[in-house]
């Protein structure tokens, strides 16, 4: 009854959190549609993010209050709000936004994520979303590309239109390279070679790449981890069920060589971007197996 009680209060601060500062980031949305200037709509972009990183600093004063979750967050000590960042982290739970919160709100430009196109229609956050810009993906499954070739490449069109909207300010463009949250069924589907991971897309991020190379500043290798046998739900976390989550972030050094070369027409190139995500992927699973048995 206790549980339910603190996930019943964590819903409805929430909503009230979302609710009170819904209505001014609407209308800085719709006034940079109107605009005159460049410079105002650039302004405006900048009075969207800070209402959005006040809803975070809200959400995460409501967890600390209600909730018994240590938020064990490694490394970052670097972080700049004025740089621009890529964040690859592994995904494996509703939870998993949350602890991004925790560990980059306010201290580094808030984020960006690449959303399924039905999340525009989730109350309240779809209209945040629309406000902030996030990009909306629509997945197509393989039955449908066979019958549909022309569509083939159109997530990798919006990715690249969208990354073009973000080098006009500092941004922190967060890539799940898994592209769905990890469960043991999906990996066994898979085949996947990893212990904790499922098998990584690599030309997701190749586009991001592109798009921002020169723009930034620190790629972010991001490992969440949570100790014990489950992994816990949303829901589980609003009524206080998750003891702790561990944040792991590493900064790893920017090679050119990642984004001098065309994706999708170059096969050496591709090759070469496919074996860095496949090295990365390698070293966070060893990374995560050592976080859960607490040697790292």
């Amino acid at each position: 009854m206790r549980a339910l009680l603190t996930g019943l209060c964590a819903v409805f601060l929430l909503l009230l959190n979302t609710l009170v500062l819904i209505g001014p980031m609407m209308l800085v949305a719709l006034f940079k549609r109107v605009a005159p200037s460049q410079a105002l709509r650039d302004r405006c972009s900048r009075w969207v993010m800070g209402i959005a990183e006040t809803w975070a600093e809200n959400d995460k004063r409501i967890f600390a209050a209600l909730t018994p979750t240590v938020w064990d967050i490694r490394g970052g000590e670097q972080l700049r709000r004025d740089s621009s960042y890529l964040v690859i982290s592994n995904h494996q739970s509703w939870v998993d936004i949350p602890a991004l919160v925790q560990a980059l709100n306010r201290r580094a430009p808030y984020f960006k994520f690449f959303l399924k196109q039905q999340l525009i229609w989730v109350p309240f956050l779809g209209l945040a979303f629309w406000a902030l810009e996030y990009p909306f993906m629509k997945r197509y499954s393989k039955a449908y590309l066979e019958k549909n070739p022309h569509m083939r490449g159109k997530d990798l069109e919006i990715t690249r239109a969208a990354c073009e909207k973000f080098k006009r300010l500092p941004v922190t463009v967060v890539n799940y390279l898994e592209g769905t949250r990890f469960t043991p069924a999906k990996q066994a589907y898979q085949q996947s070679p990893y212990r904790y991971l499922l098998k990584p897309k690599a030309g997701g991020v190749a586009f991001v790449l592109a798009a921002l190379g020169d723009q930034l500043d620190a790629i972010l290798d991001v490992t969440l981890v949570y100790p014990g046998e489950r992994v816990p739900g949303f829901w589980d976390l609003l009524c206080g069920r998750v003891p702790r989550v561990i944040m792991d972030i590493r900064s790893l050094p920017l090679d050119p060589r990642l984004w001098q070369g065309d994706y999708q027409g170059d096969p050496v190139f591709r090759q070469y971007v496919q074996d860095w995500v496949t090295q990365l992927w390698q070293e966070k699973d060893a990374r995560i197996a050592a976080l859960r048995a607490g040697t790292a």
